[in-house]
């Protein structure tokens, strides 16, 4: 038995492959103060007397860092350069704003360490830290009280021996550990030293919470890291900045692999969930990046690249001074959650979707839950009298707003990386994501639209197809002997995980310019693919132009056996409900579908279709039907 478990802001999903591939799923309301109760309870559920493995996507790191809840860090750096965090590359984020907010730091000033030593960029020592210095150190961090320290010396990342020397210093003294040579072995101080200092910063959460969780379940459990594949508890409380896009990464991985099953490799995935939407886009295999900002901090480590906006079911909507209407970033999540969840009472998206008809007070999770429609009308119409509109005119007003939010997230993942959206299929899932589909997919000329099985599960399932997955990087700007330091690495990756495929990449730039791109190692002609990924990324490439090698990466990849997407086709027979909602910018008559009573011949708009999970709005002018691989096919 294998169980993928995406937890999420308002809801945690479930997907469970049992012995003869059946796939089975459900949802739990998420607990954000104790998110391992939920998933406990969850897998209680399930049952089973065998023990199964748990492929799991972490919200732990990522919930710390946007909350700045992690633990009390220090920071140890080069004397002489213990404001590093503070002062960053000195870039501004807000060109035309004169009088910028602070920073939000993650290591206040005072619990940052100077420490008497020197390593050159060529690989040399020219100071080692004392004995007695190390000692002064280790007092005045257990002074300081501090949980977790954060190692970032100069050059650490072409010679560790200074960081080994502090590491041996320091263990023992009860502290959380994190080394920059081994969470990021790579030049550029700065970023190397946001990258140990968030890691540094929410390790411990994500120790003390898989070490709680596995010891209260039987079940081996593995975390999906922010590159789509998975890896061992051990590793993922050593490396938790590795798990930052934890759950977004196992929607990219699910959305591709549900929609290959359709027939496409094409791939723009759309993520609506409750608290947020996740793009991305896959070409044939999904987008990857080797640097993020995640609220406003440099993050270098291999990820998926998804961009993620404050639109989701749970955005809360309001009237700002000015008298425009504003739809998130805030949301209501779990708790209170969408004023028709009955606790709450701020409109918000799930809130227009009652009131427009989108959404019965009997639909969600397959009935499990009741509505308060009556709370969801009075909280939209409080919107519709601040703009002087009616309830239903706040609703689509509310709906228009995150619609453009989104919109504009789509064209970040693919105009603005050279592609072109109409050549790609937009894969819909998450709760909310198949009622806003077919708007976003005309708004940007987008023909086809793909909401599998399991759309409210998506990520779960994606985790379900995550490979074990370890990534090992080497920075060698400057250096000769790259085949050495791939050996290396390979070496280091077999190691940790027999039998492994191995993969080599570089990172490449032209020389003089400040930033890399990563692509395939090709060792006879490294820079061929280097020149063609730089033409599709800028719109030219200067072949005549030397080309050096950054940095050298080898990904080690065992593959897990994965579910059969496809699905034997059973038609439900039935009377198919009649309803009034709104779609396509006005009040329609239409039918409203159970997904088994979508059969192969196309259905024309307008209609709904209800899932135990999600729900799939296809208004006029688009017409549906279900393919072999039980996704809903929608089309103009």
């Amino acid at each position: 038995m294998r169980i993928g478990i995406d937890a999420g802001g308002t809801f945690t999903d479930f997907v469970v492959l049992r012995d003869g591939g059946r796939l089975e799923s459900f949802k739990l309301r998420s607990n954000p103060q104790a998110p391992h109760e939920v998933i406990l309870e969850g897998l209680a559920r399930i049952g089973g007397q065998q023990d199964g493995d748990v492929i799991h996507g972490s919200t732990v790191a990522t919930n710390a860092l946007l909350e700045r809840k992690g633990r009390k860090t220090a920071l140890v750096a080069t004397a002489g350069f213990e404001d590093l965090l503070e002062i960053g590359r000195q870039n501004r984020a807000q060109l035309y704003n004169l009088t910028p907010g602070p920073k939000r730091l993650l290591i206040p000033p005072e619990l940052c360490f100077g420490v008497q030593e020197r390593a050159h960029a060529d690989g040399s020592i020219a100071q080692r830290p004392s004995e007695a210095e190390m000692k002064k150190l280790r007092g005045r961090l257990k002074k300081a009280g501090v949980e977790s320290v954060a190692v970032c010396l100069l050059h650490a990342y072409r010679t560790p021996d200074n960081e080994r020397a502090i590491r041996e210093a320091l263990e023992g003294g009860g502290f959380y550990l994190s080394i920059s040579h081994e969470v990021c072995p790579e030049f550029r101080e700065y970023e190397r030293a946001s990258t140990t200092a968030l890691n540094a910063y929410v390790g411990p959460l994500m120790r003390d919470y898989l070490s709680e969780l596995g010891r209260r379940t039987r079940h081996r459990v593995w975390i999906v890291q922010s590159n789509g594949g998975s890896i061992t508890v051990e590793e993922a409380a050593r490396q938790a900045v590795r798990t930052i896009l934890s759950g977004p990464a196992g929607g990219v991985t699910g959305a591709l692999e549900t929609a290959r099953a359709s027939g496409t490799t094409k791939v723009l995935g759309f993520d609506m969930g409750g608290t947020s939407t996740d793009v991305s886009l896959c070409d044939g295999a999904p987008r990857e990046t080797m640097e993020a900002l995640v609220d406003g901090l440099p993050v270098k480590a291999p990820m998926l690249e998804i961009h993620t906006v404050g639109a989701g079911g749970g955005s809360i909507a309001r009237v700002d001074a000015g008298g425009l209407l504003r739809v998130g970033p805030e949301s209501a999540g779990a708790n209170p959650g969408p004023a028709c969840y009955g606790i709450g009472d701020a409109a918000t998206v799930t809130d227009a979707h009652v009131v427009l008809g989108h959404i019965a007070a009997h639909q969600l999770v397959g009935g499990a839950m009741t509505l308060d429609t009556d709370k969801a009308r009075a909280a939209v119409e409080r919107i519709g009298q601040a703009l002087g509109l009616k309830t239903e005119q706040a609703a689509a007003g509310i709906l228009q707003v995150a619609n453009a939010t989104m919109s504009r997230a789509i064209r970040v993942v693919s105009v603005e990386r050279g592609y072109d959206p109409r050549d790609f299929a937009l894969v819909a899932f998450g709760g909310s994501g198949g009622l806003h589909a077919c708007d976003l997919a005309e708004e940007l000329g987008i023909r086809t639209v793909l909401a599998p099985r399991l759309a409210g599960a998506l990520s779960a399932l994606g985790m379900l197809l995550a490979d074990r997955v370890r990534d090992y990087a080497a920075g060698v700007l400057g250096r000769s002997g790259i085949e050495k330091e791939f050996a290396a690495l390979e070496k280091a990756a077999l190691r940790e995980m027999p039998g492994a495929a191995l993969q080599r990449f570089a990172d490449l730039r032209y020389k003089g310019q400040s930033y890399e791109l990563t692509v395939p190692w090709h060792a006879k002609d490294p820079a061929r693919p280097f020149h063609a990924l730089h033409r599709k990324t800028y719109g030219y490439a200067s072949s005549e132009r030397e080309v050096e090698v950054v940095a050298v990466r080898v990904r080690a990849r065992i593959k897990t056996k994965k579910p059969r997407l496809t699905e034997r086709f059973v038609l439900e027979r039935g009377e198919v409900e009649r309803r009034r909602f709104y779609a396509g910018g006005k009040w329609a008559q239409g039918s409203v579908y159970r997904r088994d009573q979508v059969g192969r011949a196309w259905v024309a708009g307008p209609a709904l279709v209800t899932d135990y999970g999600s729900t799939t709005l296809i208004p006029p002018g688009w017409r549906m039907r279900r393919d072999e691989a039980g996704s809903l096919r929608i089309e103009r």
